[in-house]
């Protein structure tokens, strides 16, 4: 799931130890992130923008990702992966997307390069 991977990066990022330092930051109840590491609830989109720029990750990036995780059809699901690999082939990122994961490898994108690949998913 890429919400967990999206929590993992956020973790590390800030040095945390514990779940609960994310929930504080996130304003939630600290087993709120236990339900999104588990697919029990998904994050709002505020909150995966939130912890993506605190990543330095692009937000449009993130916000793709948790929309597979929320996508209930296949049909769906396959319109968000095709997003994502419109976004590879840009060169914004390289997406490795399966039933249940995103594997990310991220660096640091310039904002004209993620508006300029949104006009084009448009």
């Amino acid at each position: 799931m890429y919400q967990n991977l999206l929590i993992e990066a956020y973790k590390t990022a800030q040095n945390y130890q514990q779940d609960k330092q994310i929930a504080q930051d996130l304003e939630v109840p600290a087993t709120r992130i236990c339900e999104f590491r588990k697919g029990k609830r998904y994050m709002s989109d505020e909150q995966a923008i939130f912890l993506a720029e605190k990543t330095k990750i692009a937000p449009e990036l993130a916000l793709i990702g948790c929309h597979v995780d929320r996508s209930k059809s296949v049909i769906s699901k396959e319109v968000w992966e095709r997003m994502a690999k419109k976004f590879s082939k840009y060169g914004l990122q390289r997406f490795s997307m399966g039933y249940g994961a995103i594997v990310m490898g991220y660096g640091v994108i310039q904002h004209s390069i993620n508006e300029c690949a949104l006009c084009m998913l448009c």
